[in-house]
């Protein structure tokens, strides 16, 4: 160490300081002896190790985090985090100096005094802000370890911490304070939000997406001046970036079907427009449903075979080591198809739709005949209803804006949620049918509206109506 005390000045520079803190020792040189007099050369006095580059590679060895050299494995705690806190003013000293600047003359000025050829010189100063301030901190740090990541998290997770609790309650107290302003601004950006989505007629539910609110929070992290993707944006980039994640999820899945097993389903319908039988086919997991394909199987869905072969087709493109059960409405050619392929694949079972058995099950009961009568009056008088809009005001009036569900054939649970509107309704459609607004207007000379009444007031009509509605309350519930 006595070669230390000889030269403290000329130590200091070589340690890595900057130049004003010359006259000071760097704490760096009581851990280590100069070897032969050569300031280049430093040995560690915990592990003897000799370090070629100086005090400040020999701090690196004792400190540790630098990929250049190794970490001491004799340094105590307390001598690295002394270093560190070194290191650490040493680094706001040059920040700190490297944000001192003369002060620049104005552009009149400049425009007279200075030469041309000056006026483009890239190293005169300019006025710097708070995000040069930043940035200037955060190169002298990497500057100094080196472009060290790992040293450097201890003093970059300063900027890229969450929020302090403490801080969003301020946050918090001030909207308290200036509740009226805030309020005013919300109202307004919602109004233009609002604007929007009838401008652009889209239905009010998707503000429960979760996207919808990812959206809002990205947009105001992003602050003033964002400038809306164009229709190109949306049209190719951006979507071609969300195909590509949705291609990423689908693979995420694709793995949880390998590991945990998958359930394929097939769900039917038919489109009364164009008059085609179409299948969407998805997949099931743990992990989620996902949309697989559509197909028409307006030639397919009759026949048994061909029927099979597409279910087939299905779990070879899935996979059969993944697929654990197939799921398929209950109709007459699907059984057939199901058990063709549990024949051909043996790990694999068919299952039939437990909402499709549902309806079969109450298109059963609505073949009972007290049922079948209930429902054949209900489907009438609502029928007769709502096309007549004076009749649907009329019948609203008595009922306090309630309505009667329409029946739809191909659904028998409608059919019977209706059938429970009518029972609700019962005390207020016989007032309306006996009512002087139903005695004044045309309707009583009508046979269809007489019919009406004639059921409204039937007793027998609602004891079968009651007895529909104990048979399937326990199924449509």
């Amino acid at each position: 160490m006595s070669e230390i005390g000889r030269s403290p000045q000329r130590g200091a520079t070589q340690g890595g300081s900057s130049q004003q803190g010359a006259s000071q020792m760097d704490p760096g040189r009581k851990y280590g002896t100069c070897v032969s007099n050569n300031t280049n050369k430093w040995k560690c006095i915990f592990c003897m190790k000799v370090t070629n580059g100086g005090i400040s590679r020999l701090k690196h060895h004792l400190v540790g985090g630098n990929t250049s050299v190794t970490v001491c494995p004799n340094c105590p705690e307390h001598v690295r985090a002394e270093l560190q806190n070194d290191a650490i003013k040493k680094a706001e000293e040059r920040a700190a100096q490297s944000l001192r600047y003369e002060p620049v003359l104005n552009d009149g000025e400049a425009d007279v005094e200075v030469e041309p050829k000056q006026k483009a010189n890239p190293n005169k100063r300019k006025k710097r802000g708070l995000l040069d301030r930043f940035v200037i901190y955060i190169l002298v740090l990497l500057d100094y370890w080196n472009k060290s990541l790992t040293t450097c998290s201890l003093f970059l997770d300063r900027f890229v911490t969450s929020t302090p609790p403490d801080i969003l309650k301020g946050r918090n107290e001030m909207k308290r304070v200036l509740g009226a302003c805030d309020k005013d601004l919300r109202d307004k950006t919602c109004a233009g939000i609002a604007r929007w989505f009838y401008d652009a007629c889209i239905a009010f539910n998707v503000v429960t997406y979760d996207s919808f609110k990812e959206m809002t929070h990205l947009i105001a992290q992003y602050g003033m001046g964002l400038k809306p993707p164009s229709m190109h944006e949306l049209r190719v980039p951006l979507l071609q970036r969300e195909v590509a994640e949705t291609h990423t999820m689908l693979l995420q899945h694709k793995n949880e079907w390998a590991s945990k097993g998958c359930s394929l389903m097939s769900d039917g319908w038919r489109d009364s427009v164009v008059q085609k039988d179409i299948v969407n086919f998805l997949v099931n997991s743990p992990k989620g449903s996902v949309f697989m394909k559509s197909k028409e199987v307006s030639e397919v869905v009759k026949d048994a075979t061909l029927l099979f072969k597409l279910l087939d087709e299905m779990v070879e493109e899935v996979g059969e080591k993944n697929v654990v059960q197939m799921i398929t409405d209950n109709a007459s050619n699907y059984v057939k198809a199901g058990k063709l392929l549990e024949a051909k694949r043996p790990n694999l079972y068919w299952t039939p739709c437990a909402a499709h058995c549902l309806d079969l099950m109450l298109e059963d009961i609505g073949k009972l005949e007290p049922v079948k009568n209930a429902l054949q009056k209900c489907i009438f008088m609502s029928g007769y209803i709502y096309c007549r809009v004076p009749l649907v005001n009329m019948m609203r009036r008595f009922t306090n804006q309630h309505n009667l569900h329409r029946p739809a054939v191909t659904r028998f649970a409608t059919s019977f949620i209706t059938m429970s509107q009518f029972h609700i309704q019962q005390a207020n459609l016989k007032k309306m049918v006996t009512s002087d607004d139903w005695n004044k207007s045309k309707w009583p000379k009508e046979a269809e509206a007489k019919k009406m009444k004639q059921y409204i007031l039937q007793e027998s009509f609602w004891r079968n109506v009651a007895y529909a509605l104990k048979l399937n309350g326990p199924l449509v519930k």
